[in-house]
Formats: structure tokens, C-alpha cells, sequence
């Protein structure tokens, strides 16, 4: 087993052989700008991770991870072309620095990309790989559906929300979790359990990044602390304060929640107040412990050594107690 900091290093290592220039440079290009931004990495760390885990080379699963953090980003670069979004991790998303054209057909290449990835495996992985991939794919798509819909209603419940952010985020670390055990030839029982590990704990990092977008230090985060509150997204923050406050209170929170004042430092701050003074964020906080016990459950069921078990546990008692 190696540190999650050596499977990053390895990751990268793989990474930038995989992304040498090809032609046309207008195609591909983008696509080195977008993979080369960084980010935590998660994703394919954990392909590497559960490929050891179940005692499998994790080198043989650089492929799956790879395809895992395309396909992630190539969610990204269609995201920020339907947010207008104009900034991914401190640097111009693809279609700012280029143009929404490029965002698009670049963004149709990665996921081609994604798939082609899994060539490089025997047919019986390759079936596997592919099946839990379209599967992933296309929840992906409808989480990020769920999301777009959400913004013009009024009545979106926590079940609802649960279910978007399942989709939208939690569904990838399960399957890139998942993948490695296929690479890793464990049993269906174990690469079952090991996906409901990852989803769980993709869930608990979800409404973590929800809590942190409000109570984060700026200094850490590496993006605008309340920028969800800025843009009106119905958070679970903002829907358990919503569950929790009388009918005054609704009527002010769907009021600050719909308006775009030139204070927003101001709205920030009110929103905040509102999610401590009903308890809402409190309630968030013992949703992130929930979901990550209910991923440290699923360990029990696992067919591997305590000290693997112990491994994944501190793994995500390390990622629930970030900061960014």
C-alpha cells in the first residue's frame, strides 16, 4: 500500500505522459489546459487505492483511474459552458480562454476519450469497466439535470436534494472506488460494497463542500466562501434552515434567497445567521458524520484485512476533516 501523496505522484506521473499534444491543437489543447489545472485528484486516487486494497497492481488500474478523471472533467467543461461560469480552480474555464464551441466539441473528445480508455484492458474487464461506466455517465447527466431544475423551483425537498447531489457527485467516486476492485478481479460482493463506500462518502464530501461554500475560511477554501449563497443555490444548508423556521422566517429566506443585491457581503452574512440561528448548520455537520459512518458501516462487509479496513476509515476521516 502506498500514501494517498505517491499515488497522486504516480497518477500525474501517468497524466502527463497521457496528455502530449496531438493535432488538431485546437481540439486538444484545451483539453491538456483542463486536465493540467490540478485539483485534489480524488477520483482516480481512489481507482488506485481500491485496485491495492484488494490486493490487485495498481498500475494496471492507471487506465480506469485516468478514464475516471477525464470523464470528471469533461463533466466540468460542460458544466462551466451552463453556468457561465467564468473561473475553474483560479484559472479561465475552457470556453473564457477559448470560446463555447471549442468548450463543447473539446468536452465530446474527453468523453470519447474516456471510453477509449478501456481498450487497454482484457474483453471481461473491458465489459465490466464499460457497463458501471455508461451506467455512472448517465446519472451524472441526470444529477446535473436535477440541478438545473432545482434553480426555478420553489418546493425542491431534502430527499429531492439528496438524490441530485447522489447523482451529480457521489455516483463517480463509487464507480472510480468500484473500478479498481474490477481491475483488482475482487469478488461482486466486494466491488458492490466498496461502490456503496464511495458513494457514501461522496455524498458526506458533497454536503461538506455545501457547509464550507458558507462556514469556510477563504483563506483555505480556494474559492468564494458563499458563493452558493451569491448565486441562490437551494443548499441543504438552506433548505434544513427553510425545514426549521417559522413563517416569517420562510418568507425572509425565500426573499434573500431570490434577490441579487450589489451588498452581497451583507446577504452572505444574513443567510449565514439565518443557517446557525435554526439550526441548519448544525444539522448539516451531523449529516456529513451520518453519511460517513453509514460509508464506515459498509466496511464491515468487506472481504479484506482489518488494517485495509482501518486504512479506508482513516482516508475518510481524513477527507471529512478538511479545511478546502
Amino acid at each position: 500500500m502506498l500514501s494517498i501523496e505517491k499515488y497522486q505522484e504516480e497518477f500525474i506521473k501517468y497524466l502527463e505522459e497521457y496528455s502530449k499534444f496531438k493535432e488538431p491543437k485546437g481540439l486538444y489543447q484545451p483539453i491538456d489546459y483542463i486536465l493540467g489545472l490540478g485539483g485534489k485528484r480524488l477520483r482516480p486516487v481512489l481507482t488506485l487505492l481500491a485496485t491495492d486494497i484488494f490486493n490487485g497492481d495498481y498500475k494496471e488500474a492507471l487506465n480506469a483511474a485516468l478514464s475516471v478523471e477525464v470523464f470528471h472533467n469533461f463533466s466540468l467543461v460542460h458544466d462551466d459552458i451552463m453556468d457561465d461560469a467564468p473561473l475553474r480552480r483560479g484559472e479561465k474555464t475552457v470556453h473564457e480562454k477559448w470560446d463555447v464551441n471549442t468548450g463543447i466539441l473539446s468536452g465530446d473528445a474527453m468523453l470519447i476519450m474516456a471510453y477509449q480508455l478501456f481498450e487497454n484492458y482484457d474483453a471481461t474487464t473491458f465489459q465490466a469497466l464499460a457497463k458501471l461506466f455508461s451506467k455512472t455517465a448517465l446519472e451524472v447527466c441526470e444529477g446535473q439535470q436535477y440541478d438545473v431544475d432545482f434553480e426555478t423551483r420553489n418546493d425542491v425537498t431534502i430527499p429531492e436534494y439528496l438524490k441530485m447531489i447522489e447523482y451529480k457527485t457521489a455516483v463517480l467516486v463509487g464507480a472510480a472506488m468500484k473500478m479498481g476492485a474490477i481491475v483488482a478481479h475482487a469478488s461482486d460482493k466486494d466491488q458492490d460494497s466498496i461502490y456503496e463506500f464511495g458513494k457514501n462518502l461522496g455524498i458526506a464530501f458533497q454536503l461538506q463542500d455545501d457547509y464550507l461554500d458558507a462556514f469556510g475560511d477563504p483563506k483555505t477554501f480556494g474559492k468564494q466562501v458563499g458563493g452558493d449563497i451569491i448565486e441562490n443555490k437551494k443548499t441543504y444548508l438552506f433548505l434544513k434552515a427553510l425545514e426549521f423556521s417559522n413563517d416569517n422566517d420562510k418568507v425572509d429566506l425565500h426573499q434573500l434567497f431570490s434577490s441579487d443585491p450589489e451588498d452581497i457581503n451583507t446577504k452572505i452574512e444574513v443567510a449565514k445567521k439565518f443557517f446557525i440561528s435554526t439550526g441548519s448548520a448544525d444539522a448539516t455537520k451531523q449529516a456529513i458524520q451520518d453519511y460517513t459512518n453509514k460509508a464506515f458501516t459498509v466496511l464491515d462487509a468487506l472481504n479484506i484485512l482489518e488494517d485495509k479496513k482501518l486504512l479506508l476509515k482513516a482516508f475518510g476521516d481524513h477527507l471529512m476533516n478538511r479545511i478546502v
